[in-house]
């Protein structure tokens, strides 16, 4: 149940732009969290050890193989008819741009050891979560790669969410490390910690993500052009 947030409805102009602010500033802070998980340096995430492995390959920044990652994911959404929201295309940019400014000012020294990274590691996911909060209230998509999960269970019929979610995350590990991105104890405490810290977030501002009702693409631009018209 949603006790404590009000649903955002988005049924005016100045509603959506509203939202846009509020994703868009969570997802900044949200790569924050994700700095902070690869400056631990014990392994990353395994979408990370995808887009660190991208980066590493052609020489590119984290950030640049991170959208062009998440646009190519977000194509794939619109390729199976999955519902798009403007946020999902805010996600696909400003996470990986923010890590990329994190990095270029340097603010946190990189982990050396298990003692220092680990609790890096904890506090960055930890960030994670309570952004996905409040950039989940916005109600205006989710992103690209969650999508992308439930497109693929919906198809795989019989086989349960979480085993999709297993053979995702391994994939994508498996091919950022062919790329030589870096998997370590990080790698595993991300796949693991990740869902039940988000749990514990969402249960401690008492957010049912479930509740949450994500306006379509197609609906933001009816929004906008009645608003034209009137």
């Amino acid at each position: 149940m949603l006790s404590n947030t009000r649903l955002k409805e988005n049924r005016t102009t100045r509603d959506i732009f509203v939202n846009m602010i509020l994703a868009s500033v969570s997802l900044f802070v949200n790569g924050f969290g994700v700095y902070l998980t690869i400056h631990a340096n014990i392994g990353a995430g395994p979408w990370d050890v995808l887009n660190i492995g991208v980066s590493k390959t052609f020489g590119i920044l984290y950030g640049t193989a991170s959208v062009a990652i998440s646009y190519a994911i977000l194509g794939i959404d619109i390729a199976l008819k999955e519902p798009i929201g403007i946020a999902m295309f805010i996600d696909a940019f400003v996470v990986g741009k923010s890590v990329d400014f994190f990095n270029r000012i340097n603010i946190i020294p990189e982990g050396h050891s298990l003692a220092t990274g680990i609790p890096m590691m904890i506090l960055g996911l930890i960030i994670m979560a309570y952004t996905q909060y409040t950039y989940m209230s916005a109600s205006l998509g989710c992103g690209p790669r969650d999508t992308l999960l439930v497109a693929l269970t919906k198809r795989a019929k019989k086989i349960p969410i979480g085993v999709v979610s297993i053979t995702l995350l391994s994939l994508a590990t498996f091919i950022g490390w062919l790329l030589g991105g870096p998997v370590g104890i990080g790698t595993l405490i991300c796949a693991f910690a990740t869902g039940p810290i988000m749990q514990m977030a969402f249960s401690s501002v008492r957010f049912d993500a479930t509740n949450v009702h994500h306006q379509h693409l197609a609906d933001s631009f009816r929004v906008f052009t009645e608003h034209k018209a009137a």
